[in-house]
């Protein structure tokens, strides 16, 4: 069982990520350049989210805490209050679900999956990962927002210079 957790706390991000990937490949020009803008504007924020969260408040690892609980993966003794695993997990879901409903949820689980099996591994507590997904989640939603809004803007400047080149 110690094998599955680790597993999945260490590497299901990876497929997730594969997923991801796949929705990427299966848009159009448009949706592609859409989807890739809403991911690198989406780390952007969680990069910063994590950080200033992580500025407000400090969760020692459960393993500080706790010496007989020992993590089942070497991993250092430093805040773990976000989770960033959990976080990048969350703006996974967030991206996947805009583009295709089901993988979303797929993604998603995945996301929970993630967010278990690092509590259950002893690197973070419940609070960590939680706070780690709705970062994430938060993320993917105001870069696709930021993203909607700049495309719009793009768009309709160029509709503008369209109008004057036909005058």
């Amino acid at each position: 069982m110690n094998q599955l957790i680790v597993l999945i706390a260490q590497d299901l991000l990876y497929l997730l990520v594969l997923i991801a990937a796949g929705v990427w490949l299966t848009r159009d020009r448009r949706g592609k350049i859409s989807l890739a803008a809403e991911a690198i504007v989406g780390l952007i924020i969680v990069g910063v989210g994590i950080t200033l969260v992580s500025h407000l408040h400090s969760d020692p690892r459960p393993f500080v805490h706790d010496p007989q609980s020992a993590p089942l993966f070497p991993h250092p003794a430093d805040n773990g209050f976000p989770s960033d695993h959990s976080a990048a997990a969350g703006l996974l879901t967030a991206l996947v679900l805009r583009y295709k409903r089901w993988l979303g949820a797929v993604v998603a689980v995945g996301a929970v999956a993630i967010a278990w099996a690092r509590v259950a591994a002893h690197v973070h507590h419940a609070q960590d990962v939680v706070t780690g997904l709705g970062v994430g989640l938060a993320a993917g939603a105001v870069a696709a927002w930021l993203v909607h809004l700049l495309i719009r803007r793009v768009e309709h400047q160029a509709g503008w210079r369209r109008a004057e080149r036909t005058m």
